[in-house]
């Protein structure tokens, strides 16, 4: 199984050192990581004519390094934002031009008033399924992740795969998020894995409800408990057993890892990657 590193992983790092993408990706190759993907491209952080010839750059650079792009993660609202589908397009534009066989994109992250998860799986799924006939026909498979605490927990992105109905269209199944619906990681990803397009590794610390607010850094889980995100190893997310469901599942892809703790950074992604090696055996 191919281990490879999120751009996310590095945002600590960036927002200290004001590093640029081909700089983290020098660190992830240093660091032994056998892939990279890449989130909502800016020219932020680095300069470049347009999105698309950072893009082909990065493309460019990664060859270079012999490093493989994995995936390529995009945030999206197709409930909420006019003229979603177009935009999301574009993005698929910008993931064909990395070279990312699949892009993963949020469904929807609100619901107006009265209306329940189901009505919204209904109403967005047609917008989905044109993003995904699209993304086909420039090779790259579209996905959601279980993210956003109301598609989090297995049942519900599994209905709005059912829902958009489209062979280019799976899941990124992230472990550790499903903690954020108080969903088990080992009842979820057994639902999961069959349709995984690509996959994170995450890893939480937890303290139920019951405890006191443990303060600044942690997230509040939809039924009251607390979790943070830690180095992958440290927390209660069973990484092994969840990598074993989704090999026996049939999945050969990259697993990308995910960090969101407080702890140093480049550190960190060196202990996780030790871990996720050893635990991916």
């Amino acid at each position: 199984m191919k281990i490879g590193v999120s751009s996310y992983s590095f945002a600590q790092y960036m927002n200290e050192t004001k590093a640029n993408y081909f700089q983290i990706c020098d660190l992830a190759k240093e660091m032994g990581f056998d892939a990279i993907e890449f989130i909502d491209l800016s020219l932020d952080v680095q300069p470049a004519p347009s999105l698309a010839a950072l893009a082909s750059d990065i493309r460019d650079y990664c060859a270079k390094l012999k490093l493989p792009i994995a995936a390529y993660t995009v945030g999206a609202d197709f409930l909420n934002h006019e003229n979603e589908v177009e935009r999301i397009k574009g993005q698929v534009d910008l993931a064909a031009i990395l070279g990312a066989p699949v892009m993963r994109h949020d469904a929807f992250w609100s619901m107006p008033e009265g209306m329940c998860w189901r009505q919204a799986v209904k109403t967005v799924a047609p917008m989905i399924r044109e993003v995904t006939e699209y993304a086909a026909a420039k090779g790259v498979r579209t996905c959601t992740e279980n993210h956003g605490f109301i598609l989090q927990d297995a049942e519900r992105v599994e209905t709005l795969i059912h829902t958009v109905n489209h062979p280019n269209y799976g899941w990124l199944v992230d472990m550790g998020n499903f903690l954020c619906a108080d969903d088990n990681p080992l009842r979820a990803v057994p639902i999961a894995a069959p349709y995984a397009f690509h996959a994170h590794v995450k890893d939480f610390i937890f303290k139920s409800f019951a405890e006191d607010n443990p303060g600044d850094g942690w997230i509040h889980t939809r039924n009251g408990n607390y979790i943070r995100g830690t180095v992958a190893g440290h927390g209660v997310v069973p990484v092994r057993k969840c990598l074993s469901i989704l090999k026996e599942n049939g999945y050969q892809g990259v697993v990308s890892y995910e960090f969101e703790g407080p702890e140093q950074n480049l550190p960190a992604l060196k202990n996780a990657l030790k871990f996720i090696r050893k635990a991916a055996e």
